[in-house]
């Protein structure tokens, strides 16, 4: 951390010795370079969409498995088996088969009469594939959402049903609030490691068409390795490092206001 640090400020090629520059690789990075705005943006929209819709999908999942029937343990690990191969090329690979012009999704809609769709190929449609992988990989957020709701009483939901509360006024008043420390973690988590997403976009997209799924680690990548940027793209990999930790921060500090903890002994 510490060389690239020192990197961020020097013009480093990887095959000559670093040459000290100052602040150039940053003032290129936020004034000269449009591709590196177009990463940035491409990576805030990914996050903003992917992070709460792959949320909210783990949370409904988690309470239609939080039973106790026969067999529900088998739908659990299924659930899971995405998120163990989440960041594999095999799997980046499949979906890029699955939304080809010749994949599974334009075979299933030939037969309803629907013609092919280039999913991969239109800079309108690209990223949305990107962001159903990134909700299909549910299953990490949906086991801990799972053990968050293992740990709510059953009495309070039942009591609140005899007071006659319905259904959704008992999963905003007593489920929400209860899972609010579990929701944060994975709120958290989710969004660093959505701002580092990088396999995805290098295998199905290669960050096209357009630059559209140009995310910001997979641009850093290609100045560091096949542009042999490498102080350019450590300047990057600081200015994330810094964005992350400022909005992890920004995170903690808000959660006093929506994330319930339970009172200590004695208070």
């Amino acid at each position: 951390m510490a060389a690239s640090l020192y990197f961020a400020f020097t013009d480093y090629d990887i095959l000559t010795p670093p040459r000290w520059i100052g602040l150039a690789n940053f003032q290129r990075m936020f004034f000269d370079d449009a591709r590196y705005l177009q990463s940035v943006t491409v990576t805030v929209v990914y996050v903003a969409i992917a992070v709460p819709l792959r949320l909210a999908f783990a949370l409904a999942v988690a309470m239609l498995l939080d039973t106790a029937r026969h067999g529900v343990s088998v739908y659990r690990a299924a659930y899971y088996a995405p998120s163990v191969v989440a960041g594999s090329v095999a799997v980046a690979v499949m979906w890029r088969q699955v939304f080809g012009t010749q994949g599974v999704i334009n075979a299933g809609l030939a037969i309803l009469g629907v013609p092919p769709v280039k999913w991969l190929g239109d800079p309108d449609l690209a990223i949305w594939t990107l962001i159903t992988l990134a909700v299909w990989q549910f299953g990490s957020p949906m086991l801990i959402f799972l053990a968050g709701l293992r740990q709510i009483p059953a009495e309070l939901s039942e009591a609140a049903a005899l007071d006659g509360a319905g259904a959704v006024a008992r999963f905003f008043r007593i489920t929400l609030p209860l899972l609010s420390p579990v929701t944060f973690f994975n709120l958290v988590m989710q969004t660093i490691a959505g701002f580092m997403v990088f396999t995805q976009a290098f295998i199905v997209t290669g960050g096209g068409p357009m630059d559209t799924t140009l995310f910001y680690a997979l641009y850093l990548y290609r100045r560091a390795f096949e542009s042999f940027q490498m102080g350019y793209a450590s300047a990057m990999a600081w200015v994330l490092l810094v964005v992350v930790a400022l909005l992890t921060a920004l995170l903690f500090k808000t959660s006093g206001r929506w994330v319930f903890y339970e009172a200590k002994e004695g208070r």
